[in-house]
């Protein structure tokens, strides 16, 4: 034999057709007739699942933001990236050309010639054809190249000794996005000045 606690007294004499619903917390019941919902939970809007006819509400929010705000900017993003990247590979490009303008002083007979092939090799991900570059030697009239010839003969002798040279180079840029260009005339551009040895 057991002592029944409040809340099984109260169970057993509720009425027939009505539901007992108990608060864990407090131990506290109460009485309420079937089929009648908590008017607190639906005035709180609180519901399991969408309301009919916002099932797909969210998947077209989505679209036009992904269409209209994170593809073009993922793709500036991806496009200053590229521009950024051309820029450092263009810097280490001449900066090995002007090691090797210092190397070759005694045996080159065409300095520019032979710095332009160091520089394009230094850069692979860059197109040759459209580098341009620029040697001033020993402070002298800057030697700009011609289209893809970039000789400079006979001008070997101002690669003097403890001389300085400056070479520059320039490649074009496009920033161009969805067809719309931010910079018809950007152009990147690296300079070194090397001492000859």
């Amino acid at each position: 034999m057991f002592a029944m606690n409040g809340f099984e007294r109260q169970a057993r004499n509720s009425a027939p057709g009505r539901s007992l619903l108990a608060d864990c917390k407090d131990v506290r019941a109460q009485v309420r007739p079937n089929g009648t919902s908590m008017p607190a939970f639906r005035r709180s809007g609180l519901h399991a699942g969408p309301r009919p006819g916002e099932d797909g509400q969210a998947l077209v929010e989505f679209t036009f933001v992904a269409v209209f705000v994170l593809l073009p900017l993922f793709t500036a993003i991806f496009t200053f990236g590229i521009a950024y990247s051309h820029q450092l590979t263009l810097t280490n490009a001449v900066g090995t050309g002007g090691q090797n303008l210092q190397l070759i002083r005694q045996n080159t007979s065409d300095p520019c010639k032979d710095t332009f092939s160091a520089i394009t090799g230094a850069a692979p991900g860059l197109i040759a054809s459209n580098i341009k570059m620029t040697i001033t030697m020993n402070g002298n009239t800057p030697i700009t190249n011609t289209g893809s010839a970039n000789t400079c003969p006979g001008d070997q002798s101002e690669l003097a000794q403890g001389k300085p040279n400056t070479i520059t180079a320039y490649y074009p840029c496009n920033i161009a996005i969805y067809g719309h260009s931010f910079g018809n005339n950007c152009q990147l551009s690296a300079t070194v000045t090397e001492f000859e040895y």
